[in-house]
């Protein structure tokens, strides 16, 4: 039962941090990061394996956030994970900020770049085959997606793909809020 109460105190912090980086820019997502908020608490509190204090290491799991315009929230993460201060957080959209709208590899903890749906999932597909297949590493792949990219073809490509190869190692997370922009 500590664990469930702990992860409702995380989601809440998440989303107020969400919300404090969105306010301080004056725009940005900050609905998409309130949906996923409880499932990114459970997973950054319970299951994510990474050194935030090592990015290079090549154990550590890979998170990619396909909806990348929940960037807000990634950096509420990265903030209870104390990569970044809260001064720092509150630089989110801000010109020469590294917290930008879409999550970057300007910051060592982000692998790829999203923004544009349907490319998260894809691109832990090959991340997750390198890991089994090159690498031989147990590092998972956690892909945060949105409902609304399930539109997309690249992420059933993706998926079925993910099947066949029997990627094991890669889990996606689909945030069904059903705030999408269209339909």
């Amino acid at each position: 039962m500590k664990d469930h109460q702990a992860w409702r105190e995380l989601g809440r912090q998440l989303r107020i941090d969400s919300i404090r980086a969105s306010s301080s820019a004056g725009s940005g997502h900050p609905t998409s990061s309130m949906s996923a908020a409880d499932l990114m608490a459970v997973l950054l509190a319970g299951h994510l394996l990474y050194n935030f204090d090592d990015p290079g290491n090549p154990s550590n799991d890979h998170l990619i956030f396909s909806k990348g315009h929940a960037s807000p929230l990634l950096y509420a993460m990265f903030r209870a994970a104390g990569a970044v201060d809260d001064a720092e957080l509150l630089t989110y959209r801000k010109r020469g900020s590294r917290l930008q709208g879409h999550p970057t590899p300007v910051l060592p903890w982000v692998d790829v770049a999203t923004g544009s749906l349907g490319q998260g999932l894809p691109i832990g597909v090959g991340v997750a085959l390198a890991g089994k297949r090159l690498d031989r590493l147990p590092y998972r792949v956690w892909v945060l997606t949105g409902d609304g990219e399930l539109a997309e073809g690249s992420m059933w490509e993706a998926f079925e793909h993910a099947a066949v190869a029997g990627l094991d190692n890669l889990t996606a997370i689909l945030d069904i809020n059903r705030l999408g922009q269209t339909g």
